[in-house]
């Protein structure tokens, strides 16, 4: 049984366990559109890591409540600490941001990020550090840093261009636009585009689906696939025999040659 980490509504975050093996977090500032404070991402970061470390958790859902996933920044909170205490302002992305998307990205489980409306900022960069981005036919990414007069963060240089390339990735983030989510499935930010009545239910299917997969072998390829986007393939051979032998040593394969020997399908336990 999953047990998902307790969770304060009043933070904005709520985190349940909807089906064995998976937890699903949500940012709820609905009435803000799931803009991100202090105190947020706070209760973010901290169930991330928790949930990063349960072992009980297998597969993992990001989404937000109402008609947005997440806007990003709260720009109150930012106008206010820009004018009062910009040192504090600008700590928020060693302390939050770049947390934030190494954990969502280098999470040893996969990561699906359910996007039920607009994603813009920070909100489409939490996205981009997902495995999977189911998007709802109205949702959409809105890449609006240079509009704001501003760079980019939450790991948006490291995962954008490998996501869509670095020519288009220039282009999305000097030239801001919507990006609705047919066009995020033409360009690659999408992994599946469906009606918006049926986004949880679908998430939720790939979760339980992945959930009952070989966990160390996901997180293995993950890793795999992070380490050789910046190392040379020298060196990427070398990890995946890490990588390759890790795996070899988990209960999970032995099972699956058991089964295939037997010629019966194999229960993954995750170990």
């Amino acid at each position: 049984m999953t047990t998902a980490p307790s969770s304060d509504v009043s933070t904005g975050v709520i985190v349940d366990a909807p089906a064995p093996g998976v937890c699903r977090v949500r940012l709820d500032r609905p009435e803000a559109m799931n803009s991100l404070t202090s105190r947020t991402k706070d209760a973010l970061v901290g169930h991330l890591h928790h949930i990063a470390e349960a072992p009980s958790v297998r597969a993992v859902i990001v989404t937000g409540s109402g008609r947005a996933f997440c806007v990003g920044q709260d720009l109150k909170e930012h106008l206010g600490l820009l004018h009062d205490d910009p040192k504090k302002l600008w700590a928020t992305l060693e302390q939050h941001y770049n947390v934030l998307a190494t954990c969502l990205a280098t999470m040893p489980k996969p990561v699906i990020a359910a996007v039920n409306g607009v994603a813009a900022g920070a909100g489409a960069s939490l996205c981009f550090a997902a495995d999977f981005r189911l998007m709802a036919d109205t949702s959409s990414f809105s890449l609006a840093f240079t509009g704001v007069g501003l760079s980019c963060d939450t790991g948006t240089s490291w995962t954008l261009p490998r996501l869509v390339g670095r020519a288009r990735a220039l282009e999305l983030l000097m030239l801001p636009n919507t990006v609705r989510a047919p066009q995020a499935l033409e360009l690659g930010l999408a992994t599946r585009v469906v009606g918006a009545d049926e986004l949880d239910n679908e998430a939720l299917a790939l979760a339980t689906t992945l959930a009952a997969g070989p966990t160390v072998a996901f997180g293995a390829v993950k890793d795999a696939l992070n380490f050789g986007a910046g190392h040379s393939l020298e060196e990427s051979v070398v990890n995946e025999a890490r990588l390759m032998r890790l795996t070899g040593a988990s209960d999970d394969h032995q099972e699956a040659v058991s089964a295939f020997i037997a010629k019966t399908t194999p229960t993954f336990t995750g170990r």
